[in-house]
């Protein structure tokens, strides 16, 4: 009974006596950059769909924002033109708009004198490819925001692989055989998360964006129709 306690009181020590050594050992003002180090080559993957992910999102906004910017007089100077069957003027107003808005009326300006089916189906085409160009990449912010967390539970599993390593090598359970192996589990695992958030929430925010220009695109596509159809 003695030794069993001798034996505990031992481990015990032992024990206590590593993790004094690794708190002495281990950096109290850990930078951001050793931190994401720690979770080895599994943050490499992980930190490129992050800057694709900043990209797409950037890129998109500010594209998605200028194809929204439509003056409100746009569609009255347009109707003004077609009723003074001034058609050249209303198509040089719609080049130097430069919008989705702009070139489907321009579509349909450029269709006049044909059947009203025929004007209608143009718009329409045109605004198809306007709503394809307004959504491009987007779709892959969907796919990172699966894919990221999906590396951050690979580096888990290689996390809890390496403690298992530590403890079969060493033949010992102690901090210095587990923290490794915690540091590559957490590390991964946050950023894998942190990146699939942000994919997630610029894919939903830009998609809302691209809803609101589509929406704009129709009630002017439907002003302009009701245009031709009255005169």
């Amino acid at each position: 009974m003695n030794s069993l306690l001798l034996q505990i009181s031992t481990t015990t020590t032992d024990t206590l006596n590593n993790v004094a050594t690794a708190a002495g050992k281990a950096d109290p003002e850990l930078s951001l950059i050793d931190l994401l180090l720690k979770g080895g080559w599994v943050m490499i993957p992980i930190l490129i769909l992050s800057i694709i992910s900043i990209y797409i999102m950037a890129e998109r906004y500010v594209a998605i924002k200028k194809a929204s910017q439509n003056p409100d007089s746009f569609m009255n100077q347009v109707k003004g033109l077609i009723l003074r069957h001034d058609l050249q003027g209303a198509l040089l107003l719609c080049g130097q708009t430069r919008t989705p808005i702009a070139r489907m009326i321009e579509k349909g300006i450029k269709r006049i004198g044909q059947p009203l089916k025929d004007i209608e189906t143009s718009i329409e085409n045109v605004g198809k490819l306007e709503v394809t160009k307004l959504e491009k990449n987007i779709s892959i912010l969907g796919i990172i925001a699966g894919i990221a967390p999906m590396l951050g539970f690979i580096g888990t599993i290689i996390g809890v692989i390496k403690i298992f390593y530590a403890i079969s090598a060493s033949g010992d359970f102690g901090i210095a055989q587990i923290s490794g192996g915690l540091y590559t589990k957490m590390v991964t695992s946050a950023a894998g998360l942190i990146v699939g958030i942000i994919a997630h929430v610029g894919y939903h925010y830009l998609s809302l964006m691209v809803d609101r220009v589509v929406f704009k695109m129709e009630n002017n596509a439907i002003e302009f129709t009701d245009l031709l159809q009255e005169n």
